[in-house]
């Protein structure tokens, strides 16, 4: 997968909020295959000896950070934070999150455009967290973006993807641009699933952190996304709706 002329051998993007520990974290990074994490820069800037801690795990695992907005409702708050990151991590990845409403923490799709334009302008790679919206999508790419990640269904939920049929439409219009699905991932399945329909990568964090066994789950995952990738690459058969008999009736016998 390659990512603003970064090539990536895996297609998981893991993030590393609330796991039970650091060693668990790392841990569930190295199971996972994950070349790329995403991480809040209100949480691991809160306090001078936690963010030294984080850096020097990072460090240890040699993998690229994707800082993000979490938790930014306006686009003067995303930008703000976007600039810090960029500051803070030395890098002018960022992952875009507008949140629009507070319950589905739906992207806000109006100030997530607008925010995106205001950071591509300003030197930053974008990868936005949106809807599965065409229309969207596409003033996402007018503004600058060279990523898109819609949504598989609300960050946290573990419902898998929500509208497979809104997704495979987002893959057929976007066939050039890099597709990632971020967030609503619960099992290894959803992911094999959003991998079936084309898509570039995913991006997950609580299916993993919240899950009994983190580090086995990380690692399902990474074979989930291969599975689907690999079904996607073999063409798979179309679905029916009859019943189509594997072995041939020509030649059985038959009473008359």
């Amino acid at each position: 997968m390659k990512v603003y002329g970064i090539d990536l051998a895996s297609r998981l993007l893991l993030g590393t909020a609330q796991y039970p520990s650091p060693a668990i974290l790392a841990d569930a990074v190295r199971e996972s295959g994950a070349e790329v994490v995403t991480v809040s820069l209100r949480r691991e800037s809160g306090r001078e000896r936690a963010g030294q801690d984080f850096w020097r795990l990072i460090s240890e695992l040699g993998v690229r950070v994707l800082p993000n907005t979490a938790g930014c409702h306006t686009v003067k708050e995303a930008v703000a934070t976007a600039q810090m990151a960029r500051e803070v991590f030395g890098t002018s990845w960022i992952k875009l999150e507008v949140i629009g409403d507070h319950e589905t923490l739906q992207p806000d799709v109006f100030g997530l455009v607008e925010a995106a334009g205001v950071l591509a302008r300003d030197g930053f790679e974008v990868f936005p967290y949106t809807t599965d919206d065409l229309g969207v999508g596409e003033r996402l790419l007018e503004v600058g973006c060279k990523v898109l990640m819609p949504w598989g269904a609300p960050i946290g939920s573990a419902r898998g993807l929500a509208n497979p049929y809104a997704l495979r439409s987002y893959r057929a219009r976007f066939k050039d641009t890099p597709l990632i699905v971020d967030a609503g991932m619960g099992l290894p399945s959803h992911a094999a699933q959003a991998m079936e329909l084309g898509y570039d990568g995913v991006l997950l964090n609580t299916a993993v952190a919240k899950a009994g066994d983190p580090v086995n789950m990380a690692r399902a995952f990474r074979h989930g996304i291969e599975a689907g990738r690999a079904a996607f690459l073999a063409d798979p058969m179309e679905q029916r709706d009859m019943a189509s008999p594997s072995t041939p009736v020509f030649g059985m016998a038959f009473r008359t």
